[in-house]
């Protein structure tokens, strides 16, 4: 794990698909050019990246998940931050803004939606995973 600094701690984001659709978020402050992004936040000390991913989500959208698979990390190229992305499986809840201090709006959304909310593109092995578990060969 990735030591973690309270000037640029790394960040884990939860890819949440569910109904043939994948979870996003909006927050109410953009994080450089980004408005709309994928649950999630920082990793917090002696926390993994699934275990954040899973918290966060709670934490943002009141969604019981587990993590179930890492797809990958990386700088974001925006932010320069270090992320990494997990596939969660929901358990159970419904999707809604639990943080309103950090939070506006929670949206399903499916795979033909994604450029309208990500214009740049998702980071390449959440779009594989996205293009297999939602059908896009």
């Amino acid at each position: 794990m990735t030591e973690t600094t309270t000037d640029n701690p790394p960040l884990s984001m939860a890819v949440i698909v569910s109904g043939g659709k994948l979870l996003m978020i909006r927050r109410r402050e953009r994080e450089g050019d980004l408005l709309w992004a994928l649950p999630g936040g920082a990793i917090e000390d002696g926390e993994t990246p699934e275990l954040a991913a899973v918290r966060e989500t709670s934490e943002e959208t009141g969604l019981v998940v587990a993590a179930t698979k890492v797809l990958g990390e990386r700088v974001h190229p925006k932010t320069h931050r270090t992320m990494s992305y997990i596939a969660c499986e929901l358990l159970e809840g419904e999707a809604k803004v639990a943080d309103a201090d950090e939070l506006d709006a929670v949206a399903w959304v499916g795979l033909d939606e994604i450029p309208d909310k990500v214009p740049y593109g998702l980071f390449g092995p959440v779009q594989e995973y996205l293009d297999a578990t939602l059908g896009r060969n």
